[in-house]
């Protein structure tokens, strides 16, 4: 089985000279979602999740890719489950997470991260207008009340 760094290492050469909607770095944006689900108590295999979680649906590693990948089983379906499917409408999307054992987790952590005030600061208005809601509508799908950093 990988390694948490070398899947750390694995997501960063994955994303390596992508950026985020205000220009950072992507990798910022994986550690961020990372170091979120451990702060909310998630175990190895979904801090693996987490780092990986943008790479099928970014077209970084392929489902291929993660198919063979010496990876947990859990770690696999956590990703694919927060892996949006073109044409899939928002209420779908959050089926699947919420019939995905851990998923929830990877995915508060991820809309944190995305719903910062400070990221969205950098944002023209009417992104950060559409953004905000559109997290705000995920949030209120998954049932997440109340937002964790």
């Amino acid at each position: 089985m990988l390694t948490l760094p070398e899947i750390e290492t694995l997501a960063r050469t994955a994303h390596a000279g992508q950026t985020d909607k205000a220009g950072r770095p992507y990798a910022e944006h994986l550690r961020a979602v990372a170091e979120g689900v451990r702060a909310r108590g998630g175990d190895a295999d979904l801090i693996a999740a987490a780092w990986l979680h943008d790479a099928v649906e970014d077209d970084a590693l392929s489902e291929a890719w993660l198919a063979a990948a010496e990876l947990s089983d859990r770690t696999k379906a956590v990703v694919l489950a927060v892996t949006k499917r073109a044409g899939e409408t928002p209420e779908a999307y959050a089926g699947r997470i919420l019939a995905t054992p851990g998923a929830l987790l990877v995915k508060e952590a991820d809309l944190a991260h995305n719903a910062d005030p400070a990221r969205l600061a950098v944002l023209d208005g009417p992104t950060r207008t559409r953004l905000t809601e559109k997290y705000a509508r995920m949030r209120a799908l998954l049932g997440l009340t109340h937002q964790r950093s």
